[in-house]
């Protein structure tokens, strides 16, 4: 058994507002400078509230005092577990709005605790909000509905401890919240890791990422989290269920997937066994340009049914080349990784570049510095990107992303059809031509998966119903060309529109059936994948 291991952010400020730590954040200065690159942005950056002068919803209701030592209904507490870190979220955190406050936090310490709170919930009519570490962009962790006597959010980052390895089949049964880095934390001293990094990594846990079915940094192959799981165990208002490990098998319908992308509505995950590999030691990037977008399409298409299964494989157009700094001159750029715990992977991803020459690509030269290689400057940019998203959502600038999967046949068509139509609406909407950005994140043999960034002004006081009705025109447009409205940010409650119109009636119809079992009193995180009242 492995021993706890300190949490990676106790020691620093977590933002209650944004993302990250309240320490990353951009001071005034630097907000107000990158407004200045985006015409028609607010003079002035929307100053952050004093959490001591917000004005919080009344407290609804008391816990027994059995369970009164796991709850708070400190400010802090509730503003900080209103929200996720959508830009419609940023926003309102920042202009006070925090009317959807819950009335308690709830820190359970073990599975009972989590028992206990949802046996007390169910008999109080309280609906519980399962919350990892909030990292939410679909509005996941925030209650919309008034059907309830009170809210409490769940916290699980109390359970972060990897509590079993088994080192013969690689796996290890790890606590629900335990958050990336300290996950990781645990397995490093046995040479093994889940290999799961999300750009959310730092400020997620296990548990949402079982809830919201994540994708992780790796672009191919093992690319979402469902493929790491061995079995689960999950806490329902109607009892524990727990599946048999195994590497595979053909009995029914999976006990697992049913809980997988449940967001929390159907029980709350407490422990998993996922499966480990070992620590990679051999590494190796490639960065290739493209004067044409379309070239570089069909050039990882050949990369992705090729079978190498490079670990890396973002292709950026030239719009999200030139933001993250790794291209000026309109070119698109493929960033290429390829690594390995056993062998060498230099032949690997010579191949691979060579592929990518095939059709169109310009190998760059190799840099001689690491820290100027392509890559690096993307990675840095990337796990950046959230702060700087703040930044500019002060400035009351419109700059937030969607991301989806296709066929390849329909890739093309898709993302052409973004930047023109969608284009369009962020023009009619803000009175600017805006900027739409487009990177790869994922690959597979049979499609891609685009993430989308839009950039525009916004109208201080109207941000998030312009960007309301953006989003809902690139969920048409998405539904339009048979892309998913979601490849791996969940669907929260701002995706519903969009999973009501993809999901097969019938299967509707089964998942509020299974709903109804599981929860009879509707207090599990109402309002995601169905309507409470529907499923209630």
């Amino acid at each position: 058994m492995t021993p706890p291991v300190s949490r990676s952010n106790s020691s620093r400020n977590r933002s209650w507002w944004g993302w990250g730590t309240a320490d990353k954040a951009l001071p005034d200065t630097e907000c107000t400078a990158l407004g200045g690159l985006v015409p028609g942005s607010a003079a002035t950056p929307l100053p952050v509230p004093d959490i001591s002068a917000l004005e919080l919803p009344k407290v609804r209701i008391e816990p027994p005092s059995a369970l009164a030592p796991l709850m708070s209904a400190a400010p802090r507490d509730r503003a900080s577990h209103t929200y996720g870190k959508a830009y419609r979220d940023v926003v309102r955190a920042l202009n006070g709005d925090l009317s959807a406050a819950p009335d308690q936090v709830a820190h359970p310490r073990t599975e009972q605790d989590v028992i206990d709170v949802l046996d007390w919930a169910a008999e109080a009519d309280v609906a519980v909000v399962p919350y990892g570490a909030g990292s939410s962009v679909v509005g996941g962790v925030e209650y919309r509905a008034d059907r309830h006597r009170g809210v409490v959010s769940l916290d699980l980052s109390s359970l972060g401890r990897v509590l079993e390895i088994d080192a013969v089949s690689r796996a290890a049964r790890i606590q629900a919240g335990a958050l990336g880095p300290d996950l990781e934390a645990q397995l490093r001293p046995h040479g093994l890791t889940l290999r799961h990094f999300p750009q959310s990594f730092e400020f997620s846990t296990l548990g949402g990422w079982l809830a919201t079915r994540a994708g992780g940094h790796y672009a191919t192959l093992y690319t979402h989290i469902d493929d790491l799981v061995e079995s689960l165990r999950v806490v329902t208002p109607v009892g524990v269920n727990e599946s048999l490990r195994l590497p595979g098998s053909g009995a029914g319908p999976s006990p697992d997937r049913m809980f997988l992308g449940s967001e929390g509505t159907l029980g709350v995950i407490t422990e998993a066994w996922m499966r480990l590999q070992d620590r990679p030691c051999h590494k190796a990037s490639a960065t290739v340009l493209f004067s044409d977008v379309h070239a570089a399409m069909n050039a990882v298409r050949v990369i992705a049914q090729s079978g190498l299964h490079p670990a890396n494989c973002r292709l950026l157009d030239p719009g999200e080349a030139a933001l993250a700094g790794v291209a000026r001159d309109g070119e698109s750029v493929l960033v290429l990784g390829v690594e390995s715990a056993h062998s060498p992977v230099g032949e690997r991803l010579s191949e691979l570049v060579i592929l990518a020459r095939d059709h169109g690509g310009s190998p760059a030269p190799a840099a001689t510095d690491a820290e100027d290689a392509a890559a690096d400057t993307w990675r840095s940019a990337f796990l950046r990107m959230p702060y700087l998203r703040d930044a500019l959502a002060r400035m009351s600038v419109i700059t937030e992303t969607f991301e989806t999967a296709c066929t390849w046949d329909r890739a093309p068509g898709l993302y052409e059809s973004v930047r023109r139509d969608l284009g369009d609406v962020v023009r009619e909407v803000t009175g600017a031509a805006g900027t739409i950005n487009c990177r790869f994140t994922h690959v597979y043999p049979d499609g891609p998966a685009p993430y989308f960034t839009v950039i525009a002004p916004g109208r201080r006081g109207d941000e998030v119903a312009m960007w309301d009705e953006i989003k809902s025109a690139a969920m048409q447009i998405l539904t339009d060309h048979g892309a998913t409205v979601t490849h791996h940010h969940a669907v929260g409650r701002d995706h519903r529109p969009g999973y009501d119109r993809q999901r097969p009636e019938p299967f509707a119809h089964a998942l509020r059936a299974v709903k109804q079992s599981l929860d009879p009193a509707g207090i599990l995180n109402p309002g995601v994948l169905f309507d409470p009242a529907v499923a209630g």
